[in-house]
């Protein structure tokens, strides 16, 4: 991902999530500069048609919706968004995109990879070999209940 692509990715998020779900043009431009090399777009033609934006994290630590990026002492990758636009859905790219963060995951040599599943994509996610998980301290349930709808936090292990 690029800065240049940052309009085409609020357009995609706008068709996938709800107004309440999506982060604005100033938190995603910190996302990317947070994390540029674990920000990816798939395209079709010349514009993104789905993104993915992740960063190193720590097992068992759960971004707040809108929240900074923390990459303290990592030993995961957390895949923070992923969304593909409606007129590109059935095309593999959610689980390419996903596929290229666990690679670069295993070569930054983490152990794991977390997200937030939302918007009933916990079947999804778990096609790709992500589990629940359970061991969420208080603090990151109150993270994980922040985002306004029912949430599942993810687990995968690499390598």
């Amino acid at each position: 991902m690029r800065a240049a692509d940052i309009a085409a990715v609020l357009a995609i998020q706008s068709s996938c999530y709800p107004p309440s779900m999506q982060e604005s043009e100033a938190i995603l431009r910190a996302r990317l500069a947070a994390a540029p090399d674990c920000a990816w777009v798939a395209q079709a033609g010349e514009r993104p048609c789905a993104y993915l934006t992740a960063y190193r994290s720590q097992l068992g630590k759960v971004t707040p919706l809108g929240g900074a990026f923390d990459a303290a002492a990592p030993d995961c990758l957390y895949l923070h968004d992923l969304a593909v636009a409606p007129h590109a859905s059935g095309r593999g790219l959610g689980p390419h995109l996903a596929a290229t963060a666990w690679q670069a995951a295993r070569r930054d040599r983490l152990a794991y990879s977390a997200l937030v599943s939302v918007q009933d994509s916990q079947a999804f996610w778990s096609r790709l070999g992500y589990a629940p998980y359970q061991a969420l301290d208080p603090g990151q349930r109150r993270h994980l209940a922040g985002y306004d709808q029912p949430a599942c936090y993810m687990v995968k292990r690499l390598g």
